[in-house]
């Protein structure tokens, strides 16, 4: 719905806010659909760059996912150690992967993974901030973001594929993801969708589906202009203001949040009934419906997609937690990454999937597998990068890398150049000074 709310509110500056619009219903410490669209302006502003297609699908795996279980079997290794599964081949040769993953098997030609990646920070939450942001900072005694995601860095720099679209969605946020904007702001938050869990932050946007993007019942698109058009009396009340950082680039924002009420094209794409049947059959429900979602969220301009995909941090047990999520994952996923290559749009959309570190290579007294970040095997497809291989390896065990190892900063080199950004590109940080997108990092040259 489209609100203009005429209760007077005193700014610290002792200035009347008389008008305040919520688009869509989604309105949460004075935030609204407008708000989410501000990064587009402001991206447009400060950059200056051209809009580029490239996206990015991020499957995050919060806990950590076991690399012996998935792409980096060690059939010739103890039981203690190889687990409970057998491989399976796939269509890149000398890659196989667990047998519960017949989708990834039939796309990794059109995959690369990464064998060696690796860093030494076992903490959920250390290790989270650092491969979603770039940088260290938080820890868990300490949990609060101290760098923005490189989603909220995309929001800030690029903004959405398309005008009036949302730049960053966010679906199942889970308690080791740090998906926001920090000191970038909230306005570069994701717009949130899915389950969560471990409570929500404070500042973060609201949560929304497709009836967040209806007009009430009622509103006819007559009303809507008529009230859009009320909006514009109170232009000199914003010119009043104009110093206040609530109000800058307001009329432009505006129009973006009534483009999608008028245009349907963002409200569309949340609604996966739509799609055909066939298609949906092939997803699934649960996570590969979401992929779909995902999938339909980037046609509509999204540049930065996150999906969390359940809890991986199996302690114990891990044959049963396993036997439960990872064919749901398989299928989002595998589909996923088919769907895009059938449609033409894999070469503009890079698809990751990782977790904040590995498991370990022997399972516990518990019938589990406990953090190791050590080593980890990480799924990339598509952004433009050359596919069909798989990078570094490690010991018999998939305890240590022993070739090409790969680091934290480089993966998230990886994610920006896959956008069209490289990390000597500079944000104005929280103090006012000029910070490079990530401090170090290269893309392995295999993947150029």
């Amino acid at each position: 719905m489209l609100t203009i709310n005429g209760k007077s509110d005193q700014f610290c500056n002792g200035l009347s806010r008389r008008r305040f619009i919520e688009v869509g219903g989604m309105s949460v410490f004075g935030l609204s659909l407008s708000n989410l669209l501000k990064r587009e302006a402001q991206a447009a502003s400060s950059t200056g760059r051209s809009r580029s297609k490239k996206s990015v699908i991020l499957i995050w795996q919060h806990g950590g996912p076991s690399q012996l279980d998935t792409f980096d079997m060690k059939p010739l290794a103890p039981l203690e150690y190889r687990g409970p599964y057998q491989s399976i081949d796939s269509s890149l040769p000398g890659l196989p992967v667990c047998e519960l993953m017949p989708h990834h098997a039939k796309i990794m030609d059109k995959c690369t993974v990464i064998r060696s990646f690796s860093h030494g920070d076992g903490d959920h939450w250390a290790a989270a901030h650092w491969m979603l942001t770039g940088r260290k900072g938080a820890n868990g005694s300490d949990r609060p973001p101290r760098q923005p995601s490189m989603g909220a860095v995309a929001s800030k720099l690029l903004g959405p594929t398309r005008e009036g679209s949302l730049a960053t969605v966010n679906m199942n946020d889970g308690g080791f993801g740090y998906h926001g904007g920090s000191w970038l702001g909230v306005a570069h938050n994701p717009f949130r969708t899915g389950e969560y869990s471990y409570g929500d932050e404070a500042g973060r946007l609201p949560s929304g589906d497709a009836k967040s993007f209806s007009l009430v019942d009622g509103m006819s698109l007559d009303r809507l202009n008529d009230r859009v058009g009320l909006s514009d009396r109170f232009d000199s009340l914003k010119r009043r203001i104009d110093s206040s950082n609530d109000f800058r680039s307001l009329d432009e924002v505006d129009q973006q949040a009534v483009d999608i009420l008028l245009s349907g094209r963002t409200r569309d794409a949340f609604d996966v009934s739509k799609e055909d049947q066939s298609t949906r059959d092939a997803y699934g429900d649960g996570w590969g419906e979401q992929a779909l979602l995902a999938r339909r969220l980037i046609e509509a301009g999204a540049r930065f997609v996150s999906l969390n995909t359940g809890y991986w941090d199996d302690h114990g047990r891990i044959k049963r937690a396993l036997d439960n999520k990872l064919p749901r994952h398989d299928r989002a996923v595998g589909v996923l990454i088919q769907d895009l290559a059938d449609r033409g749009m894999l070469d503009d959309v890079l698809v990751v999937s990782a977790g904040e570190f590995g498991r370990t290579p022997r399972i516990n007294n518990d019938a589990g597998r406990d953090h190791w970040p050590q080593a980890q095997s990480i799924l990339l497809a598509g952004g433009g990068y050359r596919h069909g291989q798989i990078i570094g390896a490690t010991d018999s065990k998939a305890e240590f890398p022993t070739e090409r190892k790969i680091g934290v900063e480089d993966f998230c080199a990886i994610v920006y150049h896959g956008l069209g950004l490289s990390r000597e590109e500079s944000l104005i940080d929280h103090s006012g000074r000029p910070m490079h997108l990530l401090p170090s990092g290269e893309v392995p040259f295999e993947l150029l």
